[in-house]
C-alpha cells in the first residue's frame, strides 16, 4: 500500500511538472512591461546601474525602495550590506532653499542616477534648464546657472573645483568659490560648434550617446575641446507628422561623398585663458577626421587619432600645449580600413596599453612614450572586446576576448610582458566586467540562453567572493520552451559560420518544418551570442512554439572573428554576406526536417538591408520582413558608409552593384518593409524611394511605418504592435 501511494505521488509531481511547462507564450507576455521593473518579467529582476565607488570597497547600486520607485543605494561589495547612498529629503531641502520650486526640487533628489565629481562627494543637478550643485557631505545646494539657455554636458574638473558645460555651441567653466563663469569661445552658434559633437561625430566616432567634444587635462588647468564647422554639411529634413502643424527637424547630416563637417582641436590654458590650435597641416581640411582625443598624463600633450575621411590609416598624434606642434606617435594602416578603437591606458612611466588588429584580429600592445613597440600583450587567432584596465602594482592587464569561444566573451588577465594568460571568469557562457579602481574585485554579469542575466563578485584572480544576484526567474519554468543549439557550418572555403537553431518544443525529426531566419550581417557585428536573448529572444521561442523552427547565422564579416574576416566586404556591401547566408540555407536544405521551399529572413538597420538585398538577389528566401532598410549606399551617413565602401565618386561601380534600390525590379518572394517615421539615423527616405522603384516594377509588397518612432521602435505600445504584426505576417505568408 505504501509503494502504491508513493508512486501516486511521484505521478502526481511529475503530472504537475509538465503541466507546468505547458504554458505558450503570446505577445502580452512577452511584450508586456513588469510595472514594478520596468521590463519583461522573464529577464527577472536583473542588478541594474552598478558603478564603483572610489573607495575600492563598495559600489552604488540602483534598485527598487519603498513604493517600488528606483533609487540609488552603496553596497558593501564584500558583505552585501545596502544603504541609500543619499537622504532625498536633505536633497530636496537643499534644493528648495536654493530656489527650485518644491515639486521639482523633490523630482530631482529621488532620481536613481548622479552625475558626480571624481571623489564622489558632490553632484550636479538640471533642472528647467538651469544648473545646481550638491554636496553630500555638507548637504548644502546653490544655484548654479540663471538664464534662457540650456546648459549641456556639463562635468566637474578632476579636482572638482570648476564645473564645465555648453551654452548656445560655446564652451563656458564656472569656479565653484567664486561662482565667476568664464565663456572659453564666443563664435558658437547652428554652423559653429564648441564642445559638442555633431550628429554624425556622435554617432560613428565617438558612439551614440557621447555628445561631449571636450577633455580636461588631469591637472584642472587646460581644456581641449574640438570646434566643428557644419558649413559645408547639407542639412536634412525629418517630419514628424504628429499634431495639426508638422514638426520639422532639419540636421546637418553628411551623405556618402558629400561634404563632412570640418574639425580643429583647440587647446586652453583656463588661467589666461589662450587657446592654442593643434597644427594639422599634414591633412586636408576636408578629407580630416578626429576620431579620439585623450590627454597625456603630464597634461603637457593632447593625444589625438586623426584618420582620412575614407579612414585608410589612423595616425596616433601628440600635439604640443605650448607650442601647438603635432608629431606622429606610429601609424595605423590595414588593406581595407582602419576603426578607431579607445584612447590609450596610460602607465605611471608615460608608456601605454593600446588596442590594435595591426595583424587581422583586435590585441593589446605596450608602447613606450614615444610610439615606439616595447612589446605586443596577447595574440592568436582570437580577439580583446573590452580592455578594463592595467594593475601596476601586481603587473596585470584585464579584458575580455573570444579566445575561449567566439560567441561566449570571457574575462581574462595577463602579465604586461604577454606571460601568464589567465581565464579568470567561469562556465561556458557570456560574461562581461566591471572591476574596482585598485583592482583587487570585479562585478561579473552572466547569462546563458536560458539564464537571465546574473551578478556576482569576484576576486581579481577569479576567487567567488559573493553571489550578488542569481536572479531566478520561476516564471520561465511556466512555459514550454526550447534550448536553442548552437551549430558551425562550413563554407566552400572552410571558413566556420557560427549559428543557432531552435525547434519547436514538440520537435519530430520525421516532419518538415518552415524556417525563420534573422540576420544583421554588418561588419563585425554578430548575432550568435550564448547569452540570454531577452524580448527577442522570447518572441524567437514563441515563434518556435508555433511550428517555425528559428535560425539565426553570423556572416563571416559579421561573425566578429578578426577583422582580416571583414575586409572581403570591402568597397561592396551585399555579395560576400549573401554568398555565407546561401550557404547556411544549402546547410538547413540538407536536413530531413526542414521544408527548403519555405525559409523566410528578417533583419533590422544593416538586417534590413541585408534582408531587401537577399530579397532583390537571390530566390532562396519566400518571405522577409526588412526594419529601418538601408536601399542604396548613398542615401546614408559619410563616415560609416566610406569606411567601408569608399565615396561614390571612387567607388561607383561598388556603389551600384551594392544598392536595393537598382534591384528592385528582381524582387522574389512577399516583402515586409518596417521603418520609424522620424527616423534620423537611416531616414524614412530609404524606404520611400525603395517603395517607389518597387511600384514602378509592378511588384507588390506590404509596409507599415511607425509614427514618433526613430531608428528603433521603442514605444512599449508601438513594440507590441509591431510584434504582432511581424507574426502575424509571418503566420500568414510562410
Amino acid at each position: 500500500m505504501k509503494k502504491i501511494k508513493l508512486l501516486f505521488v511521484m505521478l502526481f509531481v511529475l503530472s504537475s511538472l509538465a503541466s507546468a511547462q505547458e504554458k505558450l507564450l503570446t505577445i502580452d507576455d512577452i511584450f508586456t512591461p513588469d510595472p514594478k521593473t520596468r521590463t519583461s518579467i522573464f529577464n527577472g529582476k536583473p542588478t541594474a546601474g552598478v558603478r564603483w565607488l572610489v573607495d575600492g570597497t563598495s559600489y552604488s547600486q540602483i534598485q527598487p525602495g519603498e513604493g517600488g520607485s528606483l533609487g540609488l543605494y552603496r553596497v558593501d561589495a564584500k558583505t552585501g550590506k545596502t544603504t541609500l547612498f543619499h537622504d532625498a529629503s536633505k536633497i530636496e531641502t537643499a534644493l528648495a532653499a536654493a530656489g527650485l520650486k518644491a515639486e521639482d526640487a523633490k523630482k530631482l533628489a529621488v532620481q536613481p542616477s548622479f552625475e558626480f565629481n571624481k571623489a564622489q562627494t558632490a553632484t550636479l543637478l538640471n533642472s528647467d534648464n538651469d544648473l545646481y550643485f550638491y554636496d553630500f557631505s555638507s548637504g548644502a545646494a546653490k544655484r548654479l546657472t540663471n538664464n534662457a539657455d540650456e546648459e549641456k554636458e556639463a562635468d566637474f574638473s578632476p579636482d572638482g573645483k570648476m564645473v564645465s558645460f555648453v551654452r548656445g555651441n560655446n564652451l563656458f567653466v564656472l569656479d565653484m568659490t567664486s561662482g565667476k563663469e568664464t565663456q572659453i569661445t564666443d563664435d558658437g552658434s547652428e554652423k559653429f560648434l564648441n564642445g559638442i559633437l555633431d550628429w554624425v561625430y556622435e554617432e560613428e566616432l565617438y558612439g551614440r550617446g557621447n555628445k561631449r567634444g571636450y577633455w580636461w587635462s588631469p591637472d584642472s588647468s587646460r581644456i581641449a575641446f574640438l570646434r566643428t564647422d557644419e558649413t559645408p554639411v547639407q542639412n536634412f529634413v525629418v517630419v514628424n507628422h504628429q499634431g495639426a502643424y508638422q514638426t520639422i527637424e532639419n540636421t546637418p547630416y553628411p551623405k556618402a561623398g558629400s561634404p563632412n563637417p570640418t574639425i580643429q582641436l583647440v587647446m586652453v590654458e583656463l588661467r589666461t585663458p589662450r587657446k592654442m590650435y593643434a597644427e594639422t597641416s599634414n591633412y586636408r581640411p576636408e578629407d580630416f577626421l578626429i576620431s579620439r582625443v585623450a590627454w597625456s598624463p603630464d597634461s603637457k600633450r593632447v593625444i589625438y587619432q586623426a584618420q582620412n575621411r575614407e579612414q585608410t590609416f589612423l595616425d596616433l598624434n601628440a600635439a604640443d600645449f605650448q607650442t601647438g606642434k603635432t608629431i606622429t606617435l606610429f601609424k595605423e594602416t590595414s588593406p581595407a580600413w582602419v576603426e578607431a578603437v579607445d584612447n590609450p591606458a596610460w602607465l605611471k612611466d608615460g608608456s601605454f596599453v593600446w588596442q590594435s588588429a595591426r595583424n587581422g584580429w583586435k590585441h593589446l600592445y605596450h608602447f613606450g612614450a614615444d610610439g615606439m613597440l616595447i612589446k605586443q600583450i596577447t595574440s592568436g587567432d582570437w580577439e580583446v572586446r573590452d580592455l578594463y584596465g592595467v594593475d601596476e602594482r601586481n603587473n596585470f592587464v584585464y579584458f575580455s576576448a573570444t579566445a575561449f569561444d567566439p560567441i561566449a566573451p570571457q574575462i581574462y588577465r595577463v602579465k604586461l610582458d604577454g606571460s601568464d594568460l589567465k581565464r579568470i571568469s567561469t562556465g561556458i557562457s557570456s560574461h562581461a566586467a566591471s572591476f574596482n579602481e585598485t583592482f583587487t574585485h570585479f562585478v561579473d554579469t552572466y547569462s546563458e540562453p536560458m539564464t537571465p542575466a546574473q551578478t556576482r563578485l569576484y576576486r581579481a584572480d577569479g576567487t567567488l567572493e559573493r553571489v550578488i544576484n542569481e536572479n531566478k526567474v520561476e516564471v520561465l519554468l511556466q512555459y514550454k520552451l526550447s534550448k536553442p543549439e548552437f551549430l558551425k557550418v562550413k563554407t566552400r572555403d572552410n571558413f566556420e559560420l557560427e549559428a543557432m537553431m531552435i525547434k519547436p518544443p514538440n520537435f519530430d525529426g520525421s516532419k518538415k518544418y518552415p524556417v525563420m531566419s534573422f540576420v544583421y550581417s554588418g561588419p563585425h557585428a554578430p548575432q550568435v551570442r550564448n547569452a540570454w536573448g531577452s524580448t527577442t529572444g522570447m518572441w524567437y521561442q514563441m515563434l518556435a512554439q508555433n511550428g517555425y523552427i528559428i535560425w539565426v547565422i553570423d556572416n563571416r564579416t559579421a561573425s566578429g572573428k578578426g577583422t582580416k574576416s571583414e575586409y572581403g566586404l570591402y568597397k561592396n556591401f551585399g555579395e560576400t554576406e549573401l554568398k555565407d547566408l546561401e550557404e547556411g540555407v544549402s546547410y538547413l536544405k540538407s536536413l530531413p526536417y526542414i521544408d527548403g521551399a519555405r525559409i523566410g529572413i528578417s533583419g533590422w538597420s544593416f538586417g534590413g538591408y541585408m534582408t531587401s538585398y537577399a530579397l532583390t538577389h537571390s530566390k532562396s528566401f519566400k518571405i522577409g520582413i526588412a526594419g529601418g532598410t538601408v536601399s542604396d549606399w548613398s542615401l546614408y551617413d559619410s563616415i560609416y558608409t566610406e569606411r567601408y565602401m569608399g565615396t561614390p565618386q571612387t567607388n561607383p561601380e561598388g556603389y551600384k552593384k551594392s544598392s536595393v534600390l537598382t534591384a528592385a525590379k528582381d524582387l522574389s518572394g512577399k516583402l515586409l518593409l518596417v521603418h520609424g517615421a522620424i527616423d534620423d539615423n537611416v531616414h524614412l527616405q530609404n524606404t520611400m524611394q525603395l517603395v517607389y522603384e518597387l511600384q514602378k516594377a509592378g511588384k507588390q509588397f506590404d509596409l507599415m511605418l511607425y509614427p514618433t518612432a526613430r531608428h528603433g521602435v521603442t514605444n512599449p505600445v508601438q513594440v507590441k504592435h509591431m510584434r504582432q504584426m511581424m507574426t502575424d505576417f509571418i503566420m500568414k505568408n510562410l
